[in-house]
């Protein structure tokens, strides 16, 4: 069933009752706000437990908003990244003991010698006043660097027990894209790590010969979604294909997920990519898969109370389809997906559930906001 969400346009107000619309959406009509404004390149956003929330810039800054959309000055203490293409400062994640610890974990392109970056996470100890990260350190630095600008993967999740899940890009190009089947290398890989970051014993490739213990799964492309089902715990991720090819993935410990081995896209050129004569046997299939590329961001599942209709659902952003994806869940089941908006013209970087069960939108651009999506 498809029904449209009208265009937002929205002023240029920071007050949310100057940009409150309604515009129907699939089942209901939702009511779409400008929450804040002035973010450059926004890319990863965590509440904090007063409502407030984090918020990283892709240039290199971390702010504070209000519970009330006040936007802060940068954070001080942040890592030294790299911000060439695709790379900065990326996702950002709170400890499961934050509460007490005030540890904030972030995401970002590390750079390295002669050109070379690669996907890091660091984590330091957040003011009480919230201007500054102190006792920084960086718990995981993917290997090896590569000179690319391309393909960083990023995002954090800490599941139910306290272990960081960490996904990671294999940067693009195809003198690398294989070694998201090696697993001597952090490309193109899911991790999962303690908080210090650490090996965990039962990670799957513990103790095998040649492979690097951080290694949950593998033969991933750029996964730039991630989260918990809600139900059952499982990790699923939201991962770019190359041109078509677009994938959800539930994952598995130790899960083959194919790339650059086998996919429904082909090159950006339109050039097919073959699949060799001989396939492993243990390919985990996608959930769902699309063609032509959204090119899927941030991913969410719904448990609020706000829109109930959507409960168990996962939520996507689209960065070339401009779009939000809903895909529609039942129980563990994908039963299918829409794309909310007729029209919509931004980039959605990440989606977040609020404490209040608003669904807020986290939107790529040099004059980047934070939409709030609400109940009537």
């Amino acid at each position: 069933m498809r029904k449209s969400l009208a265009v937002l346009a929205c002023a240029a107000a920071l007050a949310i009752s100057a940009c409150a619309q309604t515009t129907e959406a699939k089942s209901d009509s939702v009511v779409v706000e400008t929450f804040v404004e002035g973010l450059e390149f926004p890319w990863g956003l965590v509440f904090l437990p007063d409502g407030g929330m984090l918020v990283t810039e892709r240039p290199g800054t971390l702010r504070h908003v209000t519970a009330d959309g006040q936007l802060s000055g940068p954070i001080a203490g942040v890592p030294q990244i790299d911000a060439r293409g695709q790379g900065g400062l990326l996702d950002v994640a709170l400890d499961p003991a934050f509460a007490s610890n005030r540890l904030v974990y972030l995401s970002f392109a590390e750079p390295g010698e002669g050109g070379t970056n690669s996907t890091a996470v660091a984590r330091g100890v957040l003011s009480d006043d919230l201007t500054q990260l102190s006792e920084l350190e960086v718990i995981f630095s993917q290997r090896p660097k590569l000179p690319s600008t391309l393909h960083y993967g990023s995002r954090l999740v800490f599941d139910a027990d306290g272990y960081l899940f960490i996904t990671t890009g294999e940067r693009s190009e195809a003198e690398f894209r294989v070694q998201a089947q090696d697993l001597g290398s952090h490309l193109g890989k899911v991790i999962r790590i303690l908080p210090d970051g650490t090996v965990p014993q039962d990670n799957p490739f513990v103790g095998t010969d040649g492979a690097l213990p951080e290694i949950w799964s593998y033969g991933h492309r750029n996964m730039q979604g991630a989260a918990l089902h809600p139900q059952t715990g499982q990790l699923y991720v939201s991962e770019h294909g190359p041109r078509g090819g677009d994938e959800l993935n539930k994952i598995v410990p130790g899960g083959n997920y194919g790339w650059p081995l086998l996919t429904e896209g082909t090159e950006y050129s339109g050039a097919p990519i073959n699949p060799p004569a001989a396939l492993p046997d243990d390919l985990v299939a996608a959930e769902r898969t699309w063609v032509p590329s959204p090119a899927p961001s941030g991913l969410m599942f719904y448990t609020g109370e706000m829109f109930p209709q959507w409960q168990g659902d996962a939520f996507i952003g689209a960065l070339a389809g401009t779009n939000l994806i809903r895909v529609d869940f039942d129980g563990e089941q994908v039963v299918g997906d829409e794309f909310l908006f007729d029209r919509f013209p931004h980039r959605v970087r990440d989606v977040i559930e609020g404490p209040d069960g608003a669904i807020y939108l986290l939107i790529d651009a040099q004059d980047g906001q934070i939409l709030r999506l609400s109940a009537p």
